[in-house]
C-alpha cells in the first residue's frame, strides 16, 4: 500500500534500498558482509579491491526473491584489460502490485516500482600486500509517474597479512547523489564495512574452511551491525555455509550450500525473515573461464 503522494524516503533516512541487497548466494549465506572472504567477481558489490586478489575471468547471474512481490536480478562479468582487472555489473529490481489508496476501502489501482543499477569496477595492487579498488555506478528509479537518476561510487581496500590465509578488508559504498524525485532527491544508502577473514585447511583431509567477521554501519542510521560467517568446502566440490548478523530487526540467521563442477558454481542461500514478510531465497550461477 502506498499513498498517492510519493516521497523519496523518510526524513533523515536513505532510500534506494535495493542497493543494500547482497550479490551472490555464497556471500549472503555467510551473513552478507562481503568486504572480506569473497573469492569471485561478486566483490564488485562489496569491496572492489578484491578483484585484484581473485583476478579471474568470470560470468555470474544471481536471482534474489526477497519479501513479497519483490525480485532482483544481478548480472556481472569480469575480465582483464590494460593490465588491470575489470568487472561490469547490472542489477534490475522490481516491486509488483503496489496499491494506490487515497481513502479507506479497496485499492484504486496498482503499479510497479522499477530500479536499475549499472556499474563498472577496477582494482590494482597499491603497495606490498595492500590492494585498492573503485566502482562507479549509474542508478535509476521509477515510482508510479516519477523517475530520477544519479550516480554512486564505492571504494575498497584489502590487506593480505603475513599470516597465511588471514585477510583484512574495508569499504565505503554508495557515495553519490540522485536527481530530484518529484519533491526531493533520494538519499543513497551510504555504508561502511570493515572485516577480517581466515582461510585454512586440515592436514591430511580434503576439507577447507573460511571464517569471517566484521562491522557494518549505514551512515544515515543510528544502528550498526556485526556479521559472522563460515564455510566448509569438501574436495573443492561441495560447500556448506552459515552466517549470523546482529543488529537487524527482521533477520539474523542465514545458511546455504554450493556445488562446483568443471568451472561452474551453483549456489543457494536462505534467509528467514521475521514478521511474516516472506523469507529470502537467493540462487547464483557462476562460470569461470
Amino acid at each position: 500500500m502506498i499513498s498517492a503522494t510519493l516521497s523519496a524516503q523518510s526524513a533523515g533516512n536513505s532510500g534506494l534500498s535495493f542497493l543494500k541487497f547482497g550479490f551472490g548466494a555464497r556471500n549472503v549465506a555467510m551473513s552478507d558482509l562481503g568486504v572480506v572472504g569473497v573469492n569471485d567477481l561478486s566483490a564488485l558489490n562489496y569491496n572492489p579491491s578484491l578483484l585484484a586478489v581473485t583476478d579471474k575471468t568470470q560470468l555470474s547471474f544471481t536471482h534474489n526473491s526477497l519479501l513479497q512481490d519483490l525480485n532482483s536480478e544481478m548480472f556481472a562479468g569480469s575480465f582483464t584489460a590494460f593490465g588491470l582487472p575489470f568487472a561490469v555489473g547490472v542489477n534490475t529490481t522490481n516491486i509488483a502490485d503496489i496499491e494506490i489508496r487515497t481513502m479507506p476501502g479497496d485499492a484504486q489501482s496498482k503499479f510497479s516500482a522499477h530500479y536499475f543499477n549499472g556499474s563498472i569496477s577496477t582494482a590494482f595492487h597499491l603497495i606490498e600486500k595492500i590492494y585498492f579498488g573503485v566502482t562507479y555506478k549509474y542508478i535509476y528509479e521509477n515510482l508510479f509517474s516519477d523517475d530520477a537518476s544519479g550516480y554512486g561510487f564505492d571504494f575498497g581496500a584489502t590487506y593480505q597479512s603475513n599470516i597465511a590465509g588471514l585477510t583484512f578488508g574495508a569499504a565505503i559504498r554508495n557515495l553519490g547523489s540522485m536527481n530530484q524525485l518529484r519533491s526531493e532527491p533520494t538519499k543513497l544508502p551510504t555504508d561502511f564495512r570493515l572485516g577480517a577473514a581466515y582461510n585454512f585447511s586440515l592436514q591430511n583431509s580434503k576439507l577447507d574452511f573460511t571464517a569471517l567477521g566484521g562491522f557494518q554501519k549505514y551512515t544515515l542510521q543510528n544502528d550498526s551491525h556485526i556479521h559472522f560467517g563460515g564455510e566448509a568446502v569438501y574436495d573443492k566440490l561441495l560447500s556448506i555455509r552459515i552466517g549470523y548478523a546482529i543488529g537487524y530487526d527482521t533477520k539474523n540467521l542465514s545458511a546455504g550450500f554450493g556445488v562446483n563442477w568443471k568451472g561452474i558454481n551453483l549456489d543457494y542461500a536462505y534467509v528467514p525473515i521475521k514478521y511474516g514478510l516472506g523469507d529470502s531465497h537467493i540462487i547464483s550461477v557462476l562460470y569461470t573461464f
